[in-house]
């Protein structure tokens, strides 16, 4: 796979979280950075929708909801965290979001005491 999976659009959405990390720095809640982020998207002219319910069905009956923090474009889920670091917990989480839905990018912002990020790939038979 030479080229990454809706590059440029993660590229606007990681240069966005970056701009709402170095204006606002370390140690909001979520809410605010979720908040601010969605302010910056919009400015770039990047559809995002946010705290989407996403159902969560086992053996096709519905089993639970979650919502995501924010979906863009309808494509990539990304999963908030204000946090010492990104921990696995939190990878598994966007995982399993990704499991949850027809999303195959996820990606994980921590505005942490430094600014992390991670992107996650799944791809299921809910894919295609």
């Amino acid at each position: 796979m030479n080229e990454l999976l809706h590059k440029e659009l993660t590229g606007k959405i990681l240069n966005s979280f970056y701009i709402v990390y170095n204006t606002l720095g370390f140690g909001f809640l979520e809410k605010v950075y979720e908040n601010a982020l969605m302010i910056e998207l919009r400015k770039n002219g990047i559809k995002a929708e946010k705290q989407k319910p996403i159902k969560v069905y086992y053996s096709e009956e519905l089993v639970g909801e979650y919502f995501a923090d924010i979906i863009v474009e309808d494509i990539i889920i990304i999963e908030l965290k204000a946090a010492e670091g990104i921990v696995e917990e939190h990878e598994l989480q966007l995982i399993n979001y990704l499991k949850a839905t027809d999303k195959e990018i996820g990606l994980l912002l921590n505005f942490g005491k430094k600014p992390e990020f991670k992107r996650k790939i799944f791809t299921n038979d809910k894919k295609h």
